[in-house]
């Protein structure tokens, strides 16, 4: 199949993690084919070791709840160590999965996730020092930005990190499927540390576990959607010979 390389560029360019929502409903016909568009991807040894949870509606809406309920219970804990201790007699927001993602990141990875951060505020005009702000910018996770559906990956965790390179490898052709219908989406780490909580909606096999959301639905014209995130130059990540 022919095709412009140079069109293919702008194309996947132009895609943007999307942060705010219109509450127009996304299709269960579109919801179908975005996610055959990922199982185009490879697949170790075609094994396809993945699942997705969709979530609408009302029960969207009850993971939504749970999420802000623990995130409430845990915020303060990043403050101080007054805060984590309350965090940990308490127990409720602590993490039931994914504790890495709760990490400092490697001195390798950590500048670029504070310019992120740094151009990300600005951008939204929130101060650094802002906690309040900072906080509430941070609690839209949990409220999905306001998209109508929340995808929830899970991965076999027999396949370790190959499976997470699956399903990293559908994720990214299910969101360039969602781009070039006009949707938005938003890939969230953010949610993954409280599996239990969409366990509880949804039959999901003891042999996969929770990697990250995505949020899908259309863009709203709200500033935030026009962030443009710094992305490295290919000279920055190709290595050097000896």
């Amino acid at each position: 199949m022919d095709f412009d390389s140079n069109d293919f560029h702008s194309f996947v360019s132009s895609r943007r993690s999307t942060r705010d929502f219109l509450p127009t409903p996304v299709s269960d016909e579109i919801i179908e084919q975005i996610i055959a568009d990922g199982l185009t991807s490879p697949s170790w040894s075609n094994t396809r070791p993945i699942l997705v949870a969709v979530a609408k509606g009302d029960v969207k809406d009850r993971i939504s709840k749970d999420f802000h309920s623990r995130w409430d219970a845990i915020k303060d804990a990043r403050g101080s160590l007054f805060g984590k201790i309350k965090a940990v007699l308490k127990r409720k927001g602590l993490p039931t999965s994914n504790w890495i993602i709760t990490r400092r990141y490697h001195k390798d990875l950590i500048e670029r996730s504070r310019n992120q951060g740094k151009n990300f505020l600005s951008h939204i005009g929130i101060s650094r020092e802002d906690k309040e702000a900072r906080d509430k910018a941070w609690a839209r996770n949990y409220d999905f930005f306001g998209a109508p559906v929340e995808l929830f990956l899970f991965t076999h965790k027999s396949l370790g990190k190959f499976a997470a390179s699956d399903a990293g490898l559908f994720m990214q052709n299910l969101i360039l499927s969602a781009h070039s219908k006009g949707l938005g989406t938003c890939p969230q780490g953010a949610v993954a540390v409280w599996e239990d909580a969409v366990r509880k909606e949804f039959d999901i096999s003891k042999n996969y576990s929770l990697l990250c959301g995505i949020c899908l639905g259309y863009p709203s014209e709200n500033k935030i959607n026009s962030f443009n995130a710094n992305r490295p130059k290919p000279s920055e990540i190709i290595v050097p010979e000896k």
